[in-house]
């Protein structure tokens, strides 16, 4: 059975692309597209549609209020194609609040269809699988619900000191809005927490900073050569390969450029390599919700070093890619559903100081 898509973009040559690309793809089909949300309105009506591509800017009415109605109205699993400039950044960012699937970044040159081809084919297929879209739909409805606050800046009820551990987390598709749910049940004096988020650059300083507004902890874009500290919470950002290393008994933070790993860069792989390799047994790993297997097999290196891993759930995963690999591998200490993930970190550590 097709897949059947709706690309609604302002632009005539983005529409021509998005159209080339879908009708080379065996089980995708392009019904229709709208030149802005009006008009994708009518065609929602007219059509029975799985997935829609979406742009953000564009006339009559933004992305994200078409977003917010559709998933109120008529869900469906939503795929933001933006130009990623700053002030897209933080709108998208909202878009994964208001339950979209995936944001993808428009190439520069618009017909260079090679560099986005794959990556938008597979990205449809991901939404368009049994139920995504309502996943989706319960993350918009928790995000409408939820006033996001500053947590409450509580401490490990132990008296035990944590200084040696680190926590590092990947993460993909569906993650801003998961790595956000953990790190607001988290206390203050948590040992660092390195994060690997697959994001543009431009999205990974906007979510440290969105993260860092909204949080008792400290959150900030990775600086090479800086040390882990307990309370931070340290978002590599894109394009560039994070990695530990160490000094004496102090953990430091590594940025190296470098090929992609598993298609991505930063790569949790990376992250995960240098964390089984350094840390041991000191490190706790989560890996969350995303498409493909990037650092399933590093994950599983880590818990064979010694380290307590945690693997998000099917049910609670947006995509189960990531972490359903990791599971497959027996990288898994435990799998859990996100919102049991943040009391787990915090038992073991206090169990394990």
């Amino acid at each position: 059975m097709s897949i059947n898509v709706l690309v609604v973009d302002d632009s005539a040559l983005v529409r021509k692309v998005f159209s080339e690309i879908i009708s080379k793809a065996d089980g995708i089909n392009l019904v229709s597209t709208a030149h802005d949300p009006i008009f994708a309105i009518e065609k929602l009506k007219k059509y029975d549609i799985d997935v829609v591509l979406l742009d953000i800017e564009m006339p009559r009415m933004d992305g994200l209020t078409f977003l917010e109605k559709l998933m109120k109205a008529k869900p469906k699993p939503v795929i933001i194609i933006s130009s990623l400039t700053q002030k897209n950044a933080q709108i998208t960012l909202n878009a994964f609040e208001l339950g979209a699937f995936d944001v993808l970044a428009k190439p520069e040159d618009i017909l260079d269809l090679a560099e986005i081809e794959k990556t938008v084919i597979a990205t449809i297929r991901n939404a368009a699988r049994d139920g995504v879209k309502n996943k989706l739909v319960d993350r918009f409805k928790k995000s409408a619900n939820k006033e996001i606050k500053k947590t409450s800046g509580k401490l490990f009820t132990t008296s035990r000191r944590t200084t040696d551990k680190i926590i590092v987390i990947g993460s993909s598709t569906g993650g801003t809005t998961a790595v956000m749910d953990i790190l607001s049940d988290l206390p203050v004096d948590i040992p660092g927490i390195v994060v690997v988020q697959h994001m543009p650059l431009r999205f990974s300083h906007s979510f440290a900073e969105r993260l860092n507004d909204n949080l008792a902890l400290t959150v900030k874009i990775v600086e090479s050569g800086e040390k882990i500290q307990n309370g931070f919470v340290y978002i590599a950002p894109g394009e560039e390969h994070c990695s530990i290393t160490v000094s004496g008994a102090k953990y430091y933070l590594r940025l190296h450029d470098g090929p992609r790993v598993n298609y991505h860069k930063p790569s949790v792989s990376a992250l995960f390599d240098s964390a089984a390799e350094l840390a041991g047994k000191n490190a706790l790993g989560i890996m969350l919700t995303g498409m493909g297997e990037d650092g399933s097999m590093s994950m599983k290196k880590m818990k064979d070093a010694g380290s307590y891993n945690i693997v998000q759930d099917e049910e609670s995963s947006v995509v189960w890619g990531m972490p359903g690999k990791a599971y497959e591998y027996g990288a898994a200490s435990i799998v859990l559903p996100l919102d049991k993930i943040a009391q787990e970190v915090i038992g073991y550590l206090q169990k394990n100081p």
